[in-house]
């Protein structure tokens, strides 16, 4: 609550300003301006139980008073400084307030509708408090002045006080979750055109309920309408026949032996070639399998490409393997923070598409190598408002092998998120400096690179590691002798990175 002065005319000076009570206003009530029609029905009540001609739910800002529903008046606002309302805020008792005849009470007597139309006289307003602060009142006026008030009354308006103050925090909170899902649903649409272009299907199949979760992607591989209700079977039903036999025997052969699912199939209805790989993710208390997690890529265009391709399609095989398993990797570990599939595809998609986006470098160098800063431009630039301003990089020219350029694009992607929802990304004139250096230890080249964040907020170092943390120092672990280590900086996060070239 805020702290109450002696003084009361200090006490309203400081409830007015209260920086603490204003964060909460403006969080929990944005739209403080408008009227709003749920909270009429108080309003009413208020006035019928003191048979008052004016009634109003407020909420007193620094300069206004604003009226979310009113009574008898067809004011939306009024001064708080010339408000009962803001001494009922200012009260150090935080309970209602009664002025019996506001002409004979010098804090009002030489208001302006005192002493003036409506002539008012009498005032009982309860605050409305929210997260321990009083933000507005509910209250009733009359132009008559009264002698007594029953002290039930008092106690039904600071019931409706009550009620008022769940109201605000019930539509906060209404107004937050469906920012959220708005959020939710551009960044899926987002990721779903990611997951289209860059061709990889993900699927979660409960094996009880025989129901499986799939991004669009995977039902475009099987032919398959958009749908909300996938079963397994019209997946096991879309696969060719002359490979269906061969491809669930070696999914019952992993389930049975907890191995890698990893096959290659057909689709009956378009003859594309899909390559697939998965994992039982969970089991029940009698070890039989209850989750299976999959992910598929099309690879028709390298099963039917000229000689030259298929030579090249063995090192693609062998690189898309190893993709795959850190793809089960990263997925049995987000899988492992939410039951939800939707939630998920969601945390999944992210990471998914930095690996997507190295791939497609290394796709168009012919799997061979790629610039650093070619890498540092994909997965950078989508966090960033200007990346010239905000992403400042001294480098040599460094070229970088698939095993590098996979693992350090994840580290980047981890990096980056994580600068631009808490770190220097997130303020519009914070930037991350890299230095990328080659440097010469006994005969082998290796990368020194330094992630240095700058004007963003102050950083301590979490007292949790998260997933996020635990990936940026693993996901170099293919290549040996390389190391990231993060230094959580006051001044901003730190990461040195060590990359056998």
């Amino acid at each position: 609550m805020i702290k109450k002065n002696s003084d009361p005319q200090a006490a309203v000076a400081a409830v007015l300003t209260s920086a603490q009570r204003l964060d909460v206003l403006h969080a929990v009530v944005p739209d403080m301006a408008e009227p709003d029609a749920d909270f009429r029905d108080l309003a009413e009540i208020a006035a019928n139980l003191f048979d008052a001609p004016v009634a109003l739910v407020t909420l007193v800002d620094a300069q206004d008073q604003w009226f979310k529903a009113t009574v008898g008046t067809s004011e939306m606002q009024a001064p708080s400084a010339e408000s009962f309302c803001v001494h009922t805020i200012a009260s150090p008792s935080g309970k209602a307030l009664v002025v019996a005849d506001a002409a004979a009470d010098p804090r009002f007597s030489d208001q302006p509708r005192v002493v003036g139309a409506p002539f008012l006289r009498f005032y009982a307003g309860v605050p409305v408090v929210i997260d321990d602060q009083p933000v507005g009142t509910i209250c009733v006026f009359d132009v008559k002045a009264r002698r007594e008030i029953a002290p039930q009354l008092l106690t039904q308006l600071q019931r409706l006080s009550r009620i008022a103050s769940s109201l605000f925090k019930l539509k906060h909170e209404a107004r937050q979750r469906a920012l959220k899902e708005a959020a939710l649903s551009r960044e899926e649409q987002r990721q779903a055109m990611a997951l289209d272009a860059a061709n990889v299907g993900s699927w979660l199949w409960d094996i009880r309920s025989g129901s499986v979760s799939c991004n669009q992607p995977m039902l475009r591989m099987f032919g398959m309408k958009p749908t909300k209700s996938v079963h397994a079977r019209d997946i096991f039903g879309a696969i060719h026949h002359e490979d269906r036999v061969a491809t669930l025997s070696k999914l019952r052969s992993a389930m049975t032996q907890d191995e890698e699912y990893d096959g290659i199939f057909r689709v009956a209805s378009t003859g594309r070639w899909l390559l697939g790989r998965g994992r039982v993710h969970e089991r029940d208390s009698r070890g039989k399998p209850t989750l299976f997690l999959g992910i598929n890529i099309d690879v028709t265009e390298e099963q039917s490409s000229t000689q030259r391709t298929r030579l090249l399609l063995r090192e693609l095989n062998h690189r898309v393997k190893n993709t795959l398993a850190m793809l089960q990797s990263l997925a049995r570990q987000t899988l492992r923070q939410t039951s939800d599939p939707q939630e998920f595809m969601t945390a999944f998609a992210g990471r998914l598409q930095a690996i997507s986006e190295a791939h497609g470098l290394l796709s168009d160098h012919e799997w061979g190598e790629i610039r650093l800063s070619a890498l540092l431009a994909k997965q950078l630039a989508p966090h960033v408002r200007d990346y010239k301003s905000q992403i400042e990089v001294h480098k040599d020219e460094i070229f970088l092998g698939p095993d590098q350029a996979v693992g350090l694009g994840l580290v980047l992607h981890e990096l980056a998120t994580n600068a631009a929802k808490y770190g220097s990304l997130s303020r519009p004139r914070g930037k991350v400096v890299l230095t990328a250096r080659s440097v010469d230890e006994d005969g082998q080249r290796v990368l020194h690179m330094t992630w240095t964040e700058v004007g963003g907020p102050p950083v301590e170092e979490p007292t949790r590691r998260g997933f996020g943390s635990i990936l940026i120092e693993r996901s170099l672990d293919k290549v040996m002798g390389s190391s990231v280590k993060v230094e959580y900086l006051p001044a901003g996060l730190t990461a040195i990175v060590r990359l056998p070239l």
